[in-house]
């Protein structure tokens, strides 16, 4: 994928800075915005994504649309979780406070923001995300954005994201090094609703998950590997989740190994 950094129409001094810290920090060749739109630059530059350097935010732009980062949902799970409801993902893993996790298809970390919150201050979060772009605008979105209350500020600043690809991650860990691991492979049917993600899955990572990755999970784990996927999906079964989680018409469920 041929991808460049540009800046703000108005080429503001921030995000001057902003272009110029990314192009240098994913090798992308940074061009003058000179008030193209980002069509034009695509055009221009034959570039399949340009990320877009704003004040204090990042936004990439492919064919399939624009991706920002926003807290989106996990606000709403978070203000559930404090109400006392139940939470269908934090329950598939266990969570409590001080425990470990790592979120290995990171995203646009709503889960992992929303685990964050669940294993607390003495907790951690480390989400992998194999796509230097979208590591790009997650992570500094984790930092940057100001959401309107200070547990969600406090679950999103805690997030550690790293660029990499979880099978070479996970090779990498020691045996039982985590509480739980995660992961939230783009689904092999996609759900129709689901339109909000669609820009996504053009920069995203579309890999089923291996039966390698799941052996390395379970070695790593030292409670639980949870999977998130479609419900009545193949998946489980072929990975070998034979413990369900989830609401019983809800259109996802949690594959669970207890370790």
């Amino acid at each position: 994928m041929v991808a460049v950094v540009t800046t703000d129409r108005k080429c503001h001094k921030e995000s001057l800075e902003l272009a110029a810290e990314m192009a240098k920090r994913l090798g992308l060749q940074q061009v003058p915005r000179q008030k193209e739109s980002v069509a034009e630059l695509m055009e221009r530059y034959q570039a399949d994504a340009v990320l877009v350097a704003l004040q204090k935010e990042l936004r990439l732009h492919t064919e399939a649309g624009e991706l920002f980062f926003h807290p989106n949902m996990s606000q709403l799970r978070l203000k559930n979780l404090r109400l006392g409801e139940k939470d269908h993902m934090t329950e598939a893993m266990g969570l409590q406070e001080g425990m470990s996790v790592l979120d290995c298809t990171l995203g646009f970390g709503a889960d992992a923001i929303v685990a964050s919150f669940g294993v607390g201050e003495s907790g951690s979060v480390t989400g992998l995300e194999v796509s230097p772009l979208i590591a790009a605008v997650t992570g500094y979105g984790l930092q940057h954005f100001l959401p309107g209350n200070y547990p969600l500020y406090a679950a999103m600043r805690r997030i550690n994201v790293v660029n990499e690809d979880y099978l070479d991650y996970l090779r990498q860990q020691p045996d039982n090094s985590v509480d739980v691991v995660y992961f939230d492979p783009m689904f092999r049917k996609p759900l129709t609703a689901s339109s909000s993600i669609s820009p996504l899955r053009g920069v995203a990572d579309h890999r089923p998950l291996s039966e390698e990755a799941v052996a390395e999970a379970c070695r790593v784990a030292r409670l639980r590997v949870v999977m998130k996927e479609a419900s009545g999906s193949g998946e489980f079964a072929r990975l070998g989740f034979h413990r369900m989680a989830g609401g019983k018409y809800s259109k996802v469920h949690y594959g669970v190994i207890e370790l």
